[in-house]
């Protein structure tokens, strides 16, 4: 119970520091919300109702007396209104989220399998060609940018073997509500690959290392002893202890999965929360995007806290002497 309002404690102090320091930098975005907002009539607009949709808004008001209405707001339950979407935030970021989640997980389960899976083969073939390769193209998948790797496979499979469709969430004409399932995974095989490769290449390096370092451990001498060999030893003993880092980094790496999905929902232009973030800033819609802020945070919170639970979990079960 201690822990838990340790965690809890922390993540109340991390929500307010970053919701100041995230209205403080978007006080200076270059962005106006109401010129961004009217568009081409903002000619035909007087300057009396610029004014007044100046004053609905709260854009005529001193930065700390709009961060202290916000702020109150917050506290109620209320995240304030967009301005983009002419919704309330906590709506956009439901129906927006909903549809970037199916994207998120999939990458996230994706590179965590793919991750795995190379760093344990390279583990096994250490110092040999399969181990090389596999060091090869983690170390060039973790230098590439995800817009770079999206437009590669949008230019292969969508313009040059049009096998997978271009962009979207679903087909044209169709909604969140009348897409059919087949439809819906048939467009989120592209985005889910590039977002995949993200983190692939960490994951994989971690585990190989992991896995060399536990070959050279006593426990593994002491199994091989026992009779132990083959790929019963990498299974049964090698890969439950070198597992334990690759999970850790998964939950870790929320923040950069979300970071990418950013960019790739961009390409793919693909109606999710990235894609809303990023039409936020770009038309200075200052509550969704402090909405949108904050719920990230929550998400990487949640996933650093669930990465350092595992670690205690994890080494507990490993240091029993049935674990051996």
């Amino acid at each position: 119970m201690k822990l838990f309002f340790s965690h809890f404690l922390r993540l109340i102090i991390l929500l307010v520091l970053v919701a100041v320091g995230t209205f403080i930098l978007l006080s200076f975005s270059p962005v106006d919300p109401i010129r961004a907002y009217i568009g081409n009539d903002l000619l035909h607009v007087p300057p009396e109702q610029y004014a007044r949709i100046a004053a609905r808004w709260g854009l005529n008001q001193p930065l700390w007396e709009r961060f202290g209405h916000w702020f109150w707001r917050l506290l109620q339950g209320d995240m304030g209104y967009s301005m983009l979407f002419n919704m309330p935030v906590a709506s956009v970021i439901r129906e927006r989220f909903a549809t970037s989640f199916a994207l998120l997980a999939g990458a996230w389960l994706l590179s965590g399998v793919l991750g795995v899976t190379l760093g344990f083969l390279a583990g096994r073939f250490l110092h040999r060609w399969p181990d090389k390769m596999i060091c090869r193209i983690s170390y060039l998948l973790s230098s590439l940018p995800t817009f770079w790797i999206a437009m590669l496979l949008l230019a292969l499979f969508a313009v040059r073997w049009p096998v997978l469709p271009v962009c979207c969430a679903w087909d044209p004409g169709n909604n969140a509500g009348t897409a059919l399932l087949s439809e819906r995974l048939r467009h989120l095989v592209l985005p889910v690959y590039a977002l995949s490769l993200l983190g692939m290449g960490q994951i994989a390096l971690h585990t190989r290392e992991k896995i060399a370092s536990v070959m050279k451990s006593e426990f593994i001498r002491f199994a091989r002893a026992q009779g132990d060999k083959g790929w019963s030893l990498l299974c049964h003993q090698v890969l439950r202890h070198a597992i334990t880092p690759a999970l850790c980094l998964q939950f870790a790496s929320l923040g950069e999965l979300m970071g990418g999905a950013l960019l790739a929902e961009k390409v793919f232009a693909y109606p999710g929360l990235g894609q809303a973030t990023i039409d936020a800033g770009l038309r200075g819609d200052v509550p969704l995007l402090m909405g949108i802020v904050l719920f990230c945070t929550l998400l990487v919170f949640a996933g650093n806290t669930i990465s350092a639970w595992l670690v205690v979990v994890l080494n507990r079960s490993l240091e029993r002497p049935d674990a051996l």
